[in-house]
């Protein structure tokens, strides 16, 4: 792959890389911007096809960070690490000790968290060797699992689109299809289900959906026919690149609005959603409630100040869909307007 190019596409930034012999450990770390602070993104830890696809994920989930960050108001820039999972046996402490090392040399430039495929106990392994590592475990003085936080902002996401696009003051009554119900989409279903919506959902894993079948009365499909339900709301909360050519003419809601990064497989496929009647409530505007949450960890934990962020999420993307409706262009080019708007300003 042409790596150049690529980081000049997503207006770069650096890109680091470390190979580890002993652990195994293949770890890419992209800054992407750090005008308005040290960069903060978690770390994912799954099977990659390849390197190019690895670099391609870290490069895009970084950029989604930075802004994030900035239409948040979070004085952070935009960080993201992938680490390529070993195909074969691996000591998992031992890898992330290594990666906590990696992530040392950076001298506090990038601030890792939790992400796919890894979780708390990652976090604290991490922390024995560097600083610069958020999500650790609340008897360690972190804040422990963001998954809460995250699904409580995308709840709060949807209760603004539902307003917009629906009229509708309330989630009572509301149909969402939930696609993916591991950490955050199980507590969105939990958010969800506590103001009376109605649940469809699917994931690759039946005892995920058996449990959210059995606590939230959810009907459950198969991962495929999710995308035929008809519904008011889709959630889609697994990976990205989930909104593309062939899932738009499938989809028969009228909100698009969850909790994966990098839904939109090409910015183009947020104009397909627009031309569809479908009202998109851009990825990063909407979830950013574990970054608001592991974000409060570096200056002392206050659990009112993260909810009080969080429960902002609304107003966000209400003013986002506002003004794409005034301005009469797709959310997710209203949504870069507002966080590039506030880059600008720090550049000064």
């Amino acid at each position: 792959m042409d790596l150049f190019s690529k980081m000049t596409g997503y207006g770069y930034g650096e890109v680091h890389v470390r190979r580890d012999e002993g652990s195994g450990l293949a770890a890419i770390i992209a800054i992407h911007d750090t005008r308005l602070g040290p960069s903060l993104g978690g770390c994912r830890f799954i099977h990659y096809a390849d390197e190019g696809s690895a670099f391609t994920d870290a490069l895009r989930l970084a950029r989604g960070m930075t802004y994030k960050a900035a239409i948040t108001g979070l004085d952070l820039g935009g960080g993201k690490s992938v680490i390529m999972r070993p195909k074969g046996e691996f000591d998992r402490v031992k890898l992330f000790e290594d990666f906590g090392r990696f992530i040392d040399n950076l001298g506090g430039r990038y601030i890792t968290a939790e992400d796919s495929g890894t979780a708390t106990a990652d976090m604290d392994v991490i922390r024995t060797k560097t600083k610069s590592v958020t999500g650790v475990s609340k008897d360690k003085g972190g804040s422990g699992d963001p998954s809460p936080f995250t699904a409580l902002g995308v709840r709060r996401g949807i209760e603004a689109a539902v307003k917009h696009k629906l009229g509708r003051a309330s989630l009572d009554g509301v149909h969402v299809t939930v696609q993916g119900v591991g950490h955050v989409g199980y507590y969105l279903c939990k958010e969800l289900f506590a103001l009376g919506a109605r649940l469809t959902v699917c994931d690759v894993d039946a005892a995920r959906t058996a449990r959210v079948a059995d606590e939230f009365k959810a009907t459950v499909v198969g991962t495929d026919a999710i995308l035929d339900v008809a519904a008011d709301v889709f959630a889609p909360c697994a990976l990205g690149a989930g909104i593309n050519d062939q899932t738009i003419p499938r989809l028969a809601v009228k909100i698009v609005a969850g909790a994966a990064n990098n839904v939109l497989a090409e910015p183009r496929h947020g104009d397909a959603l627009r031309a569809k009647g479908i009202a998109y409530a851009p990825d990063y505007a909407i979830n950013a409630g574990g970054l608001c949450n592991v974000a409060e960890e570096i200056k002392g934990y206050d659990e009112a100040k993260v909810r009080a962020r969080v429960m902002g999420i609304y107003d966000t993307i209400l003013t986002v869909l506002e003004r794409a409706d005034r301005d009469d262009v797709s959310p997710h080019i209203i949504a870069d307007r507002m966080a590039e708007e506030r880059l600008a300003r720090a550049a000064r």
